[in-house]
């Protein structure tokens, strides 16, 4: 079984920005929040602090966030692994021995993952009309050419949750698509297959999320081909993949309070950053809130 972290034994007296200097083995990618490191056999997955909006990466980071995201998606990868193989071979930073400097930074953020090749599709699942698909919903009738029912109120249930790719960009938005075009993009029976995984997934995701009291509305997954299977990668339900609400702040026609960098994005939002220049420094009260809004659906999904 997997070792469980208790947050609160982990003090944040430092912030991780980033792991580089303290993994002995090449940086392969660094995106906004997330290191890739090459261990050979395997890929080592570091979740750092970084938070993103807008397509920027802000300063200063949210001490704990990394770790967060890490437990979280490892919890969720533990409770969906029969239903969908994954690529976790272990979350113990004690087991990278000495390519590992300061291991207790390291602590609760790395994932060693099986190497698998990225399909460059973004699975998104919606059960509920919000978001970028309630725009497209109001300007067209419908959703990544899914036609939807007249009359749909901005966070309405849908009847059924609707799968709405997108195409996979490592720099700015990923862009929508119809299932057609995935379909042309990656062949007909690896989407029809992803489109059938995704809603699996997100049945399942919701159905634990609705027992403790909290509303799934959409999320994405991310897949990769390891020997010709389909595996899940990356993240898994977490704050930063998934739009999770509360389900004693539900309500038609509002701005739903998130339980995620909602903090953030409202700050943002007020100021009077025009998006086009690097963003503000953050005040030291919008990173608390923010950092206490991810140690919360933590507990409140895990239950620790």
């Amino acid at each position: 079984m997997r070792e469980e972290l208790d947050l609160d034994m982990l003090p944040e007296t430092e912030a991780l920005a980033t792991a580089e200097g303290l993994i002995d083995a090449p940086l392969l990618h660094r995106g906004k929040v997330r290191e890739l490191y090459d261990l050979g056999e395997h890929l080592l997955i570091v979740v750092t602090d970084r938070i993103s909006a807008f397509d920027y990466v802000l300063d200063p980071p949210v001490p704990g966030k990394g770790r967060v995201l890490n437990e979280l998606s490892a919890w969720w990868f533990a409770q969906t692994a029969d239903l969908q193989p994954n690529h976790v071979v272990h979350t113990d930073v004690a087991l990278l021995g000495d390519r590992v400097r300061q291991p207790e930074r390291l602590a609760g953020r790395i994932m060693v993952c099986r190497k698998a090749k990225r399909i460059d599709i973004e699975c998104v699942v919606r059960g509920y009309i919000t978001g970028g698909g309630w725009r497209q919903y109001v300007a067209t009738g419908e959703v990544n050419g899914i036609k939807l029912p007249p009359g749909l109120r901005k966070n309405s249930k849908l009847d059924a949750p609707i799968f709405t790719p997108a195409g996979k960009n490592d720099v700015g938005h990923d862009e929508d698509i119809p299932f057609a075009e995935m379909a042309r993009r990656i062949g007909t029976e690896l989407a029809e297959e992803l489109r059938e995984r995704s809603l699996k997934l997100f049945e399942a995701g919701s159905a634990l999320c609705a027992e403790r009291r909290i509303l799934l509305a959409d999320c994405k997954f991310e897949f990769g081909l390891l020997d010709g299977k389909v595996i899940l990668i990356d993240e898994l339900f977490t704050p930063d993949s998934s739009r999770f609400w509360a389900e004693e702040k539900y309500a038609l026609d509002i701005e739903i309070d998130s339980m995620d960098k909602e903090p953030v994005r409202t700050h943002l939002a007020r100021s009077d950053w025009d998006r086009n220049s690097p963003p503000p420094r953050l005040p030291d009260a919008v990173v608390a809130e923010t950092a206490a809004r991810y140690k919360e659906i933590y507990r409140r999904l895990t239950g620790k």
